[in-house]
């Protein structure tokens, strides 16, 4: 993963471009981001940089936590998160990720946790074909057999049955980046993104191999 920014999603809007036509876009905060900790190859066994986010209040933190940025004489964050670097010798405790890191950048990809939808049954989750409606039928929306009796007698790992919906990690690829605003800390891109209103997302130039 190439460096990139964390900003939480303040929904969605449209703009308009010099021919004139709408775009829509969804608008992404970005706050302030520090790097809280480097990590190499020598010291931890891969190059990364960790970054924090969105000031928070010790009694929300773990004494983990707080020790982590009292010994390096950061003030505490809320979020942590990590991306892997080839350069980390190049970043140090206290710096500031700004936005340009997106600079001449035309395609991102978004990664968030999606909406979630609660307990849902298989032919909303996973499309399953519903049974015969007629009267006679005791399957209208059940999801049948769910293997073998005597062989192998068991319920096959992964097997799509009903279950909790959304609330996962998802990322989005390849979604063009409409406007970077650092004046006012906001980038725009083009469509939507995972997640609800207020989520946080991570925002990175697509990566070479998707191209």
């Amino acid at each position: 993963m190439t460096l990139g920014v964390i900003g939480k999603k303040l929904g969605m809007t449209q703009i308009f471009d010099e021919q004139g036509l709408a775009i829509p876009v969804t608008v992404i905060k970005v706050d302030k981001t520090v790097v809280t900790q480097v990590k190499t190859v020598e010291t931890d066994g891969y190059n990364a940089i960790q970054v924090g986010t969105i000031s928070a209040k010790e009694k929300h933190l773990t004494k983990a936590e707080i020790g982590h940025f009292k010994k390096n004489s950061l003030e505490n964050f809320r979020h942590l998160q990590e991306f892997r670097v080839d350069n980390p010798q190049d970043y140090k405790i206290g710096d500031e990720i700004s936005l340009s890191v997106l600079d001449n950048v035309e395609k991102v990809d978004v990664t968030g946790k999606s909406i979630g939808k609660g307990f849902q049954g298989t032919v909303k989750r996973w499309n399953f074909s519903r049974g015969p409606m007629g009267h006679g039928s005791k399957n209208h929306r059940e999801p049948g057999s769910i293997g073998a009796g005597t062989t192998p007698s068991r319920v096959i790992k992964g097997k799509r049955m009903a279950g909790n919906m959304g609330n996962e990690r998802v990322t989005i690829t390849k979604l063009k980046l409409v406007k970077v605003d650092s004046d006012n800390s906001l980038v725009l891109i083009k469509g939507s993104v995972p997640g609800c209103e207020g989520r946080l997302v991570t925002i990175v130039p697509t990566r070479t191999k998707w191209n």
